[in-house]
């Protein structure tokens, strides 16, 4: 009964929000005389152009003048805009993204899950396993956001959802360029500065190349104040106390980041049926400080007392290649993908709660002196990843249709974490590694092979069935070292079974293999009342396979699979000047994976039986008149545990619900994602004598959500409140010139995009941290095209 009410109130409240965005413009449009209606939007969720109107997938499409307009540069920028979408994020390029509620609150360590929403770049999937890249985005073409399982066309990294970003293409219409400037200050403190340009140069009648490069200088918002921590023996004598400062690192606005890149694309046009698209694009983030704050210390506060920061580099080469053989079209897609990245990190928190509370000062040096407890981590996170996809389509104006194809891909992630105390003795450290009290040293490979196809057919002129599926396997292995050396602790060198390891390890202790096959269906029918509406159901299915943990006393965990029901519409009122389009939906989420950091750090992967999500999406446009237009999207997402969560599985990796005090019981809300999301978009375009000018106003909502699952978690790091937030901006433009000034963050609101303690809730205790949004943005931006 009470899930029943859930889902009628989700109803209720999208309802709401579509009929009082109507209901307040109505009476301007049935004024308005002029012939006013909305643009077409073109997608390719189906892996073919079409009219997002005619498409029976739940999707928001967001265009280069929309991305232009709301000031989207990044991962953050976008995502707030996309009420089906809910992420985590600890800085630039180390995001998580979730759809649909399909999210469990795991840490995003490495080793972790696969991500459940694949993130594509243009045909190539760029989701790497630990997480999708964080593109710069400019001369970006659209981005597409398609809700629900897609594993039919994109794989098991799509599970709830597919992100693609699509890209500007090289042109052989003619020439074209463009340049952007831009100045910011954030906080009324610190400055930053984007710069940004494009060339698309037809080199003859069938060839083309498209430049684009861009730099971007952050400022920062987050203060390390000065502090002290004092480390005890533990005994009455406090002679051998150690106190240390943090006055050598300790800086305002310690948190800035410098993004550099470019993109390089050529289109080659063969005779008339083929064209091939190399590209390749490649970017370097470097990001100094921490993108999160102490609330003990203060708003936008830390005391943390070693450097901090990551170096982010990758580069991707890509190759498309489209043609005809007889009337079936063809696609090859490819890519190769590099990411390299380099991370410090304060591990203070650990030394402090975890050695010194919980067994005192003891730590010694080569002369048998004690030696200064504190811990930082050093990381390098080395990823590849391969992909292939060869598929073919009929002609899509038959009235039975066929696409289908083959999909290769394989990803490496190498991993040497070096947990470390400045001069411990060598008798303690890890042999090799100096100072490293634990090293990580793994290698591990993730391959899947798949074969999908997807028949169409128009069983009258207004009834169509769909009917897809996508078989697949998996194939994922972990290998190399985790540990102490062997004069500390049971793990690491006391537990090798091989002599040699992965990145200089002295030795392996860890070598398994997991393999799984399995199939996807997926089944639509979709009625077309008129060339302006349509409605459709759906049944699909999406997987995540599963894999090693890096605990190797630990068995592997299981593939999840999520089951969705859904029924959605398309629709477009008065001549096009209305636009509803929205979708109701069921999904259960069987056996899913759960990350925990247990002992020692470790992440620990299990299956935890099972939830169900039950939701309602919406979004409406309305040109009101010429050139005011309002948009408005909206989500309600009720995702609950469906059997208690005990944090325990089998000797198979079967969960067990059974228990007398489950860490997460039966209707517990699954974390991340908020119970309501929406956003609220007015502009207005005039002519303000010679000048093409607009004004703009954008809010965004959302309600509180739990950043963890567990009780005990949530008792310690609390629960992120609701917040508001509002961006406006106005700007004019004249022949090739622009000027725009906006207003991030108006009222100055700290949203929490993430809380998290630094290691183990256990060990760490109450020592949240919170990552906010950014605080008050005022930009300048100047523009030219050629």
């Amino acid at each position: 009964m009470k899930t029943r009410k859930n889902f009628r109130r989700a109803g209720v409240y999208s309802a709401a929000l579509l009929a009082s965005t109507m209901l307040t413009s109505v009476a301007a449009m049935a004024q308005e005389s002029q012939a006013v209606s909305l643009e077409e939007v073109l997608v390719t969720a189906q892996k073919r152009s079409e009219n997002l109107q005619d498409v029976p997938v739940s999707i928001q499409a967001m265009g280069e003048a929309k991305l232009e307009q709301l000031q989207v540069s990044n991962f953050v920028d976008y995502v707030k805009y996309l009420p089906s979408v809910s992420f985590t994020t600890s800085g630039p390029g180390f995001g998580q993204v979730y759809m649909r509620g399909v999210a469990s609150g795991g840490d995003g360590n490495h080793s972790g899950s696969l991500p459940s929403v694949g993130v594509y770049l243009d045909e190539q999937p760029t989701t790497t396993i630990q997480g999708a890249l964080d593109l710069h985005v400019y001369d970006v073409a659209r981005v597409e956001a398609l809700a629900g399982p897609q594993g039919t066309l994109y794989g098991a990294s799509s599970q709830a959802g597919t992100l693609r970003i699509i890209t500007n293409k090289p042109s052989t219409a003619g020439f074209s360029a463009g340049v952007d400037v831009e100045i910011n200050q954030v906080d009324g403190d610190a400055f930053g500065h984007v710069e940004e340009a494009f060339v698309n140069i037809p080199l003859s009648d069938t060839i083309a190349v498209r430049l684009v490069g861009w730099n971007e200088e952050t400022a920062g918002y987050v203060d390390n104040v000065k502090g002290a921590r004092t480390y005890g023996r533990g005994t009455a004598d406090t002679s051998d106390d150690l106190t240390i400062s943090n006055a050598g690192v300790a800086k305002d606005n310690y948190n800035n980041s410098n993004t550099l890149g470019g993109r390089a694309a050529l289109r080659v046009e063969l005779g008339e049926n083929w064209i091939i698209t190399p590209a390749i694009m490649g970017q370097r983030t470097k990001s100094r400080g921490l993108y999160a704050f102490d609330p003990k210390v203060g708003d936008l506060k830390v005391t943390h007392f070693y450097p901090e920061g990551s170096n982010d580099e990758w580069a991707q080469a890509a190759l498309t290649i489209e043609g005809k053989v007889a009337n079936l079209d063809v696609t090859y897609a490819g890519s190769y993908l590099k990411r390299d990245v380099d991370t410090r990190q304060d591990y203070t928190d650990y030394s402090y709660f975890y050695d010194q509370i919980g067994y005192g000062f003891y730590w010694t040096n080569d002369t048998g002196g004690l030696a200064n407890p504190s811990q930082y981590i050093q990381g390098r996170d080395g990823f590849t990843k391969e992909s292939h996809e060869f598929r073919v389509a009929t002609p899509d104006d038959k009235r039975l249709r066929f696409i289908g194809g083959l999909f290769y891909q394989r990803q490496q992630h190498n991993i040497t974490q070096r947990y470390k105390i400045d001069g411990i003795g060598s008798d303690i450290e890890v042999p090799g590694y100096s100072d490293t009290i634990w090293l990580t040293a793994q290698q591990r490979i993730d391959r899947d092979y798949a074969g999908f196809g997807e028949v169409t057919y128009d069983i009258t002129p207004k009834l169509t069935a769909m009917a897809g599926i996508r078989f697949f396997k998996s194939d994922n292995s972990l290998e190399g070292f985790y540990g102490y050396g062997t004069g500390y602790g049971g793990t690491g060198e006391r537990a090798c079974f091989r002599t040699g390891g992965v990145n200089g390890a002295p030795c392996t202790n860890l070598d398994k293999r997991v393999k799984e096959t399995g199939n996807v269906p997926k089944v639509t029918l979709t009625y077309k009342f008129d060339d302006d509406k349509l409605a459709y159901v759906t049944y699909s299915e999406g997987f995540r396979p599963g894999g090693i943990n890096r605990r190797s006393t630990l068995p592997p965990y299981q593939a999840d699979y999520l089951k969705n029901y859904e029924f959605g519409w398309k629709t477009s009122w008065m001549e096009n000047r209305v636009r509803w389009n929205g979708a109701v939906f069921m999904e259960d989420w069987k056996n899913f994976q759960f990350s925990i950091l247990g002992a020692n750090g470790l992440t620990e992967i299990k299956n935890a039986n099972q939830a169900r999500i039950k939701g309602v999406e919406s979004d409406v446009t309305l040109a009101v008149s010429r050139g005011f237009t309002i948009n408005a999207s909206a989500a309600y997402t009720d995702a609950q545990l469906a059997a208690n969560y005990c944090g325990v599985t089998d000797a198979a990796g079967n969960p067990i619900t059974n228990c007398a005090s489950p860490q997460a019981p039966d209707g517990t809300s699954l974390p991340i994602t908020p119970k309501f999301k929406s956003n609220l978009t007015a502009r207005y375009e005039f002519d303000l004598g010679p000048y093409q000018s607009y004004v703009q106003a954008a809010t965004v909502y959302q309600t509180g959500n739990w950043a963890n699952l567990r009780l005990a978690d949530r008792a310690f790091i609390g629960r992120q409140p609701s917040y508001t937030l509002v961006d406006v901006s106005g700007g004019l433009s004249r022949d090739e010139w622009s000027l725009s000034v906006y207003i991030k963050n108006l009222t100055d609101k700290r949203a929490s995009l993430n809380r998290y303690a630094e290691c183990a809730i256990s060990t760490c205790g109450p020592q949240p941290y919170i990552v906010p949004n950014q605080p008050r943005t005022i930009g300048v931006k100047v523009g030219r095209t050629f």
